[in-house]
């Protein structure tokens, strides 16, 4: 990819590190369709950049009215004021003003942080998340991770971190209080479909391993390949996946990009290529003011791994960025099948800026087109074969840390009753904690070898919802419909 005019040399960073460093996991961002080029890391021309701005007299009025209000305060506000917070706050305000949940600004403290997690080990709930207005939402919990185990899902809305409200704060204070260290614990409140219920989560080491296949446990034939994030390794992990599993006797493959939230352009380039033929279309992009460029399929430029087995894509609403790059161009160019829920619809891409003092800007520079030139923003990529999940897998979490028993009536004991029913237990899911509620329990802590009083807290809340988990996995829709076409194709 040309580098944007005037730009700089960008940083060769997962934008999930950005998002996401400061909740500490292996995770690329939604954010993270990230621009590279070839000489690491920008210095910006901060007097460029001035004169640039600076052009007209009514610019330069504009700066003498910032500098006249940062001065006035200096001397007369009524407490001792740091000049530099005011700047970094005058910054911040800048990128917040844009509206736009993937601009942000990153003061030098957050960068440290960010440079110390890239090459620590990562820790923490496991979840991407974006600003959306006011909010923070979580866009894709990591597979395996604290918070996929906890029940949290795309589009949930995180209100409160223990009693500490988040509205209202930048993503960057938002996430300093999600993160910690493994083995700590956090009480999320959550807002899903208009409800509110909380959720503990224990912080956990995430794995960072980007690719995991294996064999199909019915069909030896069919590879099951998951990519949970687009990051540098990525490539070479799933040239070896896919060579593992050719040896073992894979002739077609299932890839799987659900909940996957992004990551480098540059991967999703690379990987991409491998079902396309040189020259055909895998995304085009488009800048300030410019006519959209297209990226074509090279084997010289992008690598001349080939898949050329029946396969198809798996995507959900969890699928963003270079996910939702790989999906148009597998759809639209290589006429492989999408199969699965509409994606998340995250059709910019962001360029990392580093100043002289370490700090860094976070900008939106252009944004993405499928090869034929739709835009996807806030639309998502249409699966060619709308498969949903059971009805259960949309129910909320049962949180351990809460009482339900005999005579409750509430909407949180709804839900617990259809995770009963979902589950195969007799109850009937009104919202009203009667005996038959009581009696369904009991069976279950019986089956479980659990103190049978009927009561829904603690190792119950626990053992239901992992029992939902499992028969979500089980019972994975999107993934039949995957395997039932490569076996009738």
């Amino acid at each position: 990819m040309k580098d944007e005019p005037e730009k700089k040399q960008q940083k060769k960073v997962p934008i999930s590190l950005y998002l996401l460093s400061l909740i500490v996991v292996a995770l690329l961002s939604i954010g993270g369709t990230i621009w590279l080029s070839s000489n690491g890391k920008a210095k910006v021309d901060e007097a460029a950049i001035q004169q640039e701005n600076a052009t007209s007299q009514t610019k330069n009025d504009e700066f003498a009215k910032l500098e006249s209000v940062y001065q006035t305060i200096l001397s007369r506000y009524y407490q001792k004021v740091d000049g530099d917070q005011l700047i970094e706050g005058a910054l911040s305000g800048m990128t917040k003003a844009l509206g736009d949940p993937y601009t942000d600004y990153m003061n030098v403290s957050e960068t440290s942080d960010l440079n110390e997690s890239i090459n620590a080990s990562f820790e923490g709930i496991g979840a991407e998340v974006m600003k959306q207005g006011d909010f923070v939402q979580i866009v894709s919990p990591i597979a395996g991770s604290p918070a996929e185990k906890a029940g949290l899902q795309p589009n949930d809305i995180i209100l409160k971190v223990d009693d500490t409200e988040l509205t209202g704060m930048t993503l960057n204070e938002a996430v300093s209080h999600i993160r910690g260290e493994k083995g700590t614990s956090v009480t999320l409140t959550i807002q899903r479909n208009g409800q509110t219920f909380e959720v503990k989560v224990v912080r956990d080491t995430i794995p960072i391993e980007t690719v995991n296949g294996t064999l199909d446990k019915k069909d030896a034939t069919i590879g099951h390949i998951t990519i949970t994030n687009f990051s540098d390794p990525t490539y070479d992990e799933l040239v070896q996946t896919v060579t593992d599993l050719r040896s073992q006797g894979a002739k077609a493959f299932v890839f799987d990009v659900r909940s996957n939230p992004g990551g480098l352009l540059q991967t999703a380039l690379m990987i991409s290529n491998m079902f396309l033929e040189d020259g055909d279309t895998i995304v085009q992009t488009q800048e300030k003011g410019e006519k959209p460029v297209a990226t074509l399929a090279d084997d010289e430029t992008y690598g001349d791994f080939k898949i050329n087995e029946p396969s198809v894509l798996l995507v959900n609403e969890g699928s963003a960025s270079a996910s939702e790059i790989l999906a148009g161009a597998l759809k639209e160019s290589a006429g492989i099948p999408i199969i699965g829920t509409k994606t998340f619809g995250k059709g910019t891409v962001q360029s990392v800026l580093s100043f002289e003092d370490e700090s860094e800007l976070k900008l939106t520079i252009g944004k993405w087109l499928t090869p034929k030139g739709e835009w996807i923003n806030e639309k998502g990529v249409e699966p060619d074969q709308t498969v949903k999940l059971p009805d259960y897998a949309e129910l909320m979490v049962i949180n351990p840390a809460e009482t339900y028993q005999k005579g409750d009536l509430s909407d949180e004991v709804k839900n617990l009753e259809s995770v009963m029913k979902a589950l195969g237990y007799t109850t009937t899911a009104d919202g009203s904690y009667d005996g038959e509620t009581v009696a369904a329990v009991k069976q279950f802590q019986s089956d479980h070898k659990l103190k049978e009083d009927g009561i829904v807290t603690g190792e119950t809340a626990s053992a239901l919802v992992n029992d939902l988990r499992k028969k979500i996995e089980e019972n994975d829709t999107q993934y039949e419909a995957a395997m039932l076409y490569l076996q009738e194709h």
